[in-house]
């Protein structure tokens, strides 16, 4: 039985780290841009070389 509490002892220590690296992570802006990733897929990702050789 005391494996029980030591396992949901560390699953909520884990929990815990997760929600702050995700609380740090929002403040820190890194969801701020929601506009490009709906038309990142309409940009060409393609390289055109525009040289010409004579």
């Amino acid at each position: 039985m005391s494996i029980i509490y030591f396992l949901i002892s560390i699953s909520l220590i884990v929990a815990l780290l997760f929600f702050f690296a995700f609380i740090k992570a929002v403040k820190s802006g890194q969801y701020e841009d929601d506009y490009t990733p709906s038309v990142r897929m309409l940009f060409d990702d393609t390289i055109q070389n525009k040289t010409t050789k004579k």
